[in-house]
């Protein structure tokens, strides 16, 4: 480890020095809540107590639930012993989480689920010899944790900037979830462009409503933190009360999807609450929520672009300045637009969406080839198409063909993954999946099939169907079934033509 060296364990020491007793995180329900020092105190019992069950650097450590103190506490923990975290969607099916935690072997996992069946199910197929634990003490099937005794000494890792802090998987773009490594100091360069862009101080509140497994979720909390904010957490959106606590405890900044915002104001125009004090939020959504949203507070809403590999971001901006745009490229971020030669586009011309910089992640966890793919030519390749106008705002223009990507509610759903699912239903021979504008959620998912001779099915049934397999926000919202699908003259499904016929966006 070199002088030059920071961590997120590092934010905890000074945190705890600079706003000793300050609030840092409060719990929807509690008004009491845990200090600066407080959090350290918790983080450093934690980390004794991993280093004694023999949780060490580059180690896995598994976490499965929802937002919680203990959740935080666990990345804290991790990162002063160069731990890293494996954050798994609690929305997945059993077997798409075991498939993610084995993915990285975790030693450790701690966990919580609304179902006794869902953790069994995920346990069982893990290996042998893998630790369980409750994630919240008191509250589940398996044992708890044992913190030992407050102000038990551990020994902190030498740990560096650039080494690996969280796993996170993003969808499967072939039926295979990627494991992207973030480390130390891709997400303290997001901090700083989050700090500076929206100005952030001590005096501010992040109401937490993005789940910790999401890297937006996990990047917002830790700025809040980094800066001395409060986080405000929900342990589950709900409308009423994200409404109850900004307008109580004075929430400044946020993130959105759709239609996370929506049910928000639709929740204020009931109640008539107070929400002024919301001066920044940051997402995607539609125009006119975004006007509603800003004629009703005055506050700003900032439009952006990124992905997991960049740590969350890469281009931001008012929306003022350029609705529709995903704002200009941030500080520290270096932008091309490829063609397929890999050469830059001229201004003003759709390529891919390139990227280098600090936040760029350190790559697909054991997928050599995949990342040396991803990493050609000094670039970080998004899959992203999109293009520079003459004053610098990056307008998004949709994904490569091969790297399709469906994003209801903010989650990334890959087409392939979906139609493996469906192709497994016997009554379904061929099935071509794509995005379609939805009211609700801006993007759904539809799926075009043809039923094999003399089967039967309804569109219920094979929803039903493939949200026992995948995780439920995957299942298509629409189907529709078809005596015949176009094809190429090769043979092969017409995709673009599909598209075209049923409605694709």
């Amino acid at each position: 480890m070199g002088i030059d060296h920071y961590t997120i364990y590092d934010i905890i020491q000074r945190n705890a020095l600079l706003f000793k007793d300050k609030v840092a995180w409060l719990e929807a329900g509690d008004n009491t809540g845990r200090t600066f020092a407080e959090i350290k105190n918790d983080v450093d019992r934690m980390a004794a107590a991993l280093q004694r069950a023999g949780l060490g650097k580059g180690d896995r450590l598994g976490i499965v639930g929802k937002n919680c103190l203990a959740y935080f506490v666990l990345y804290g923990a991790a990162a002063a012993l160069g731990a890293i975290v494996v954050p798994i969607n609690w929305r997945l099916s059993a077997e798409e989480a075991a498939y993610n935690l084995n993915d990285t072997g975790p030693r450790i996992v701690f966990m919580e689920s609304d179902t006794q069946e869902w953790l069994e199910a995920v346990c069982k197929q893990l290996p042998e010899g893998t630790l369980f634990f409750n994630l919240v003490p008191g509250q589940g099937s398996l044992p708890d944790f044992d913190t030992g005794v407050p102000g038990a000494p551990f020994t902190p890792a030498e740990v560096g900037t650039d080494d690996g802090l969280v796993i996170i998987h993003t969808a499967a773009v072939a039926g295979r979830p990627r494991g992207a490594l973030l480390s130390h100091g891709n997400l303290l360069h997001t901090n700083m462009h989050l700090l500076y862009c929206f100005n952030l101080a001590e005096k501010d509140v992040h109401l937490n409503l993005l789940p910790l497994f999401h890297v937006a979720g996990l990047c917002m909390s830790l700025a809040g933190f980094h800066v001395g904010a409060l986080n405000v957490n929900l342990r589950k959106f709900e409308a009423g009360l994200a409404v109850k606590l900004i307008q109580e405890k004075g929430v400044t900044f946020m993130f959105d999807f759709a239609p996370i915002l929506a049910s928000i104001l639709d929740a204020q125009a009931e109640t008539g609450a107070d929400l002024s004090s919301l001066r920044a939020i940051m997402g995607l959504d539609a125009p006119e929520t975004v006007e509603r949203y800003q004629n009703l507070t005055g506050g700003h809403f900032y439009c952006l672009y990124g992905q997991t590999e960049t740590s969350m971001l890469a281009s931001m901006g008012p929306y003022a300045d350029c609705p529709g745009g995903a704002g200009r490229p941030l500080p520290l971020v270096s932008m091309a637009l490829l063609d397929e030669m890999d050469q830059p586009q001229p201004q003003g011309e759709v390529g891919e969406i390139a990227i280098r910089g600090p936040m760029v992640f350190k790559g697909y966890w054991g997928l050599e080839e995949e990342t040396a793919a991803t990493f050609a030519n000094g670039w970080h390749h998004t899959g992203d198409m999109g293009r520079l106008d003459e004053n610098g705002f990056l307008w998004y223009a949709g994904r490569k063909p091969e790297k399709e990507l469906i994003k209801p509610g903010g989650e990334n759903v890959y087409p392939a993954e979906v139609e493996k699912a469906i192709l497994e239903h016997p009554a379904v021979e061929k099935t071509v999946v794509f995005g379609v504008p939805d009211p609700k959620w801006k993007e759904g998912i539809k799926a075009v099939c043809t039923l094999k001779k003399g089967h039967e099915l309804s569109a219920k049934e094979l929803i039903d169907f493939v949200g026992s397999r995948i995780a439920r926000y995957k299942k298509p919202q629409y189907v529709e079934f078809v005596e015949e699908m176009p094809l190429t003259a090769a043979g092969a499904i017409d995709r673009s033509k599909v598209k075209s016929l049923y409605g694709g966006s």
